[in-house]
């Protein structure tokens, strides 16, 4: 099944529909004008067209909804066929994919395929679409709208400082400047469950990957820090670098330079 097919039905009987809808309206118009003037001979005439067009629009419906019916919505997802066209248009659209069915990773976002729902969740926004491509193009204007907003790297490093201090303390112990998992960092930056849902770890990835490709590595304070990159899927961070390339972040590390 391919909702291409059934869109090019729908939309050849919704052009008809159109158009004999603006024929009927035509029609009325000119009605209105003869039985002012009582030209009833025109008017008949013009009776007759609106009727013939309301035929037409009767049958465009029609159409319309044998069309509809005829596509099995629960199939399509069931099947995957709805799924793997979406991550057809996905690489047409050069949109970074991970993860695997039924829960994608569309960096920064997760895109959740709920079959038995006949529905696509981006996080958890409920996109109202059984068009792969809609589905597909909604997540590009995301990311572009993402993308195009301003950062603040030295900010998001003096945030990423605090938390990394209060994971140090919590953490206790007697190594000076340790490394310490971002997941951990993240925490301390977010602690209540509710911030979480305002601010949750892929909006954290999201500004990660903007710190790391922005060049900064020192705070306002003059400390430097030190991204650690890991393959590790349990402990890394997943980005996209200044040239779309997956890596993984895991760690972080500030220190004075003059001390290391």
């Amino acid at each position: 099944m391919n909702y291409e097919v059934l869109y090019r039905e729908l939309m050849a009987s919704e052009k008809q529909l159109a158009d004999s809808a603006g024929q009927v309206q035509k029609a009325c118009k000119a009605a209105v004008k003869d039985t002012e003037k009582g030209d009833l001979k025109d008017l008949s005439r013009q009776l007759q067209a609106a009727l013939d067009s309301a035929k037409s629009q009767i049958a465009a419906i029609e159409s319309l909804q044998a069309a509809l019916d005829g596509f099995d919505t629960a199939a399509y997802f069931e099947s995957g066929d709805f799924t793997s066209q979406m991550l057809e248009y996905a690489r047409e659209k050069g949109v970074d994919v991970a993860g695997e069915n039924p829960v994608f990773e569309m960096f920064p976002y997760k895109v959740r395929v709920d079959a038995a729902g006949q529905e696509v969740y981006l996080n958890r926004k409920k996109i109202s679409s059984v068009r792969p491509s809609s589905v597909i193009s909604q997540v590009a204007t995301e990311q572009q709208r993402l993308n195009k907003a301003s950062f603040n790297a030295q900010a998001f490093a003096a945030e990423l400082e605090s938390g990394y201090d209060l994971a140090v303390l919590k953490k206790g112990g007697s190594r000076r400047n340790p490394v310490i998992l971002l997941n951990n960092i993240y925490k301390m930056m977010v602690p209540m469950a509710r911030s979480k849902k305002e601010y949750d770890i892929m909006a954290f990835a999201f500004d990660i990957a903007r710190l790391y490709n922005s060049g900064t590595r020192t705070s306002k304070s003059g400390r430097a820090f030190v991204l650690g990159t890991s393959r590790d899927g349990k402990t890394g961070i997943r980005i996209l670098d200044a040239n779309g390339h997956e890596q993984f972040v895991s760690t972080l590390k500030f220190f004075d330079p003059e001390e290391e």
